[in-house]
């Protein structure tokens, strides 16, 4: 936890208003109303000091309860503004607690958590916040989505990611969505788990040959058309490096949530290009949270949670979701927290959310809003009514006036309700604000207990290697199409020893899988 420091005096201010009553002596009254809002009798994370009329009170402190940071929060306002800064000031302080944290690194602005911070870049800051400031680094375990990133490498089997979550990315419609959750119901039935994308492709093309066709009637089958607008699907995702991500090993959520020398381990997640694959990015973030929510135990009501997750650029998981999509994540978030995993957003406006899930975030950390255009007013104008009423601060003027570390904030109390409104000027992280060199983050990596555990990709032997040894048998030739050949999956599927194959060796693979809340796979 960081330390409150000792509160520092603020400079006196001769000016009067018309009752003879000194403007600092009011604006200090203020400011300490709106932090006994704030008061904690235990652990709690500090964020700032109250500021009035543009000044910081370092006796007014802003602090979240350690016990409410699993009701989840919010950090949202325009690019350049801090909001990356924010979340790491709450990682470090999550970390001192003992609790592992999940980061999204975007743009890799986090990795200089391992070193100490400088004190000359934030000596002012912390006297004006009344902050007993100390460099410090923290124990950081570096992932990379895939193979080609610089972190340990994070993959999900196809089976786990579940087809719910796969249409999401693979932009499919509802249609499309419920064909795929039929092929994922054929290959669950029969335990037949489907590793990688080679794996889905090749039960795509079993379904829809004659003998596929004929396991699925009464159910509706699938369609051709639509087959092929999935297997095309496969086909931009594999371009896109899906392959690097879809395999095993598959990460163990066990592993995002150890500690070092009693301190929570900071989990930095690397996509440097999230441009590059957004979508997957932000569905694979809501994928972890499903694992997580199937795998720990009811924990109740805990003095500081098990784990605090961000989940950035979150309006692109909403973007484009169907309405079972959107009912999903709202119960996830509801549910999670009593499994002991705390959720913060982060994103440009809150209006990025839908209602149903903003309105369960107990925390909220609102930095600058831009407001140049119309359709920037009328957002400006519902985050304004996102939060409660204060006779302090005209709302709509002061979310166009922060400066870079300050935000609007309001979070629960230790007894559940609101705290007041409270412009805050935010504390400074105390390890290093920027990043540290690729080779630097390398050597990080490859040190981690876990990177012999995951660095290689397993291609154990799955659907696709079993079809396509049977091609070797004797099959009687066929003139090849003018327009396209016939697939390797396809020639095999015309074999009667491959099509008796898959149905052994489907039952031999094990019981049915069954699905969770958000479709994934329930370990057994």
């Amino acid at each position: 936890m960081v330390d409150r420091g000792v509160p520092e005096a603020r400079a006196a201010c001769s000016n009067q208003d018309g009752n003879g009553v000194r403007e600092d002596v009011v604006a200090d009254d203020v400011a300490r109303q709106i932090a006994s809002g704030y008061a904690t009798g235990g652990a709690a994370l500090e964020l700032g000091a109250v500021v009035v009329d543009g000044v910081p009170d370092a006796g007014a402190a802003v602090r979240i309860p350690l016990a409410t940071v699993n009701r989840h929060g919010l950090v949202s306002g325009a690019t350049g503004t801090g909001k990356t800064k924010t979340l790491q000031l709450l990682a470090e302080q999550l970390s001192d607690a003992g609790v592992p944290v999940l980061l999204a690194d975007v743009k890799g602005d986090l990795s200089g958590m391992v070193e100490p911070g400088r004190a000359d870049q934030v000596a002012e800051r912390a006297a004006e916040v009344g902050d007993a400031w100390r460099a410090t680094g923290y124990p950081v375990q570096f992932w990379s989505l895939g193979t080609r990133g610089r972190g340990v490498p994070v993959r999900a089997t196809v089976t786990s990611f579940g087809p719910l979550l796969l249409a999401k990315v693979l932009g499919l419609n509802p249609t499309q969505e419920s064909t795929l959750g039929l092929i994922f119901h054929w290959a669950d039935q029969r335990g037949l788990a489907l590793l990688d994308l080679k794996d889905l492709r090749a039960v795509i093309q079993f379904l829809t040959s004659d003998e596929g066709a004929a396991e699925l009637q009464g159910v509706g089958g699938v369609s051709p058309a639509t087959a092929g607008v999935i297997l095309r699907a496969l086909s931009n995702l594999e371009a896109r490096g899906g392959e690097e991500f879809f395999g095993e090993p598959e990460l163990a959520v066990a592993d995002l949530m150890r500690q070092v020398d009693g301190r929570g381990v900071v989990n930095l997640l690397e996509l440097d290009d999230v441009q590059s694959d957004p979508v997957l990015f932000s569905t694979f973030l809501m994928w972890l949270l499903a694992e997580l929510f199937e795998e720990l135990p009811e924990a109740g009501d805990l003095d500081r949670p098990k784990l605090v997750f961000s989940f950035d650029e979150a309006h692109l998981l909403f973007s484009d979701a169907s309405k079972a999509f959107l009912q999903r994540i709202e119960q996830t978030v509801k549910l999670i927290r009593s499994k002991g995993v705390g959720i913060f957003f982060c994103t440009q406006l809150p209006t990025d959310l839908p209602g149903t899930v903003l309105s369960q975030l107990g925390a909220r950390v609102q930095h600058a809003i831009r407001a140049f255009t119309p359709d920037d007013q009328e957002a400006l104008s519902r985050t304004v009514k996102t939060f409660p009423t204060t006779e302090h601060y005209r709302l709509d003027e002061a979310l166009t006036s922060l400066g870079t570390g300050e935000a609007i904030v309001t979070v629960l109390s230790e007894a559940g309700a609101p705290t007041p409104v409270a412009w805050t000027r935010l504390r400074a992280p105390r390890s290093l604000m920027g990043a540290i060199g690729e080779e630097a983050v390398r050597e990080n990596a490859a040190s981690s207990p876990l990177w012999e555990r995951y660095r290689e990709s397993v291609d154990r032997e799955s659907a696709y290697e079993r079809l396509a040894a049977k091609v070797a048998a004797p099959v009687r030739e066929e003139p090849a199409a003018a327009t396209e050949r016939p697939g390797l999956v396809q020639q095999a599927m015309e074999n009667p020893a491959v099509r008796s194959f898959v149905r052994s060796a489907a039952s031999a693979l094990g019981r049915e899988i069954t699905r969770g809340l958000f479709g994934n796979r329930r370990r057994r």
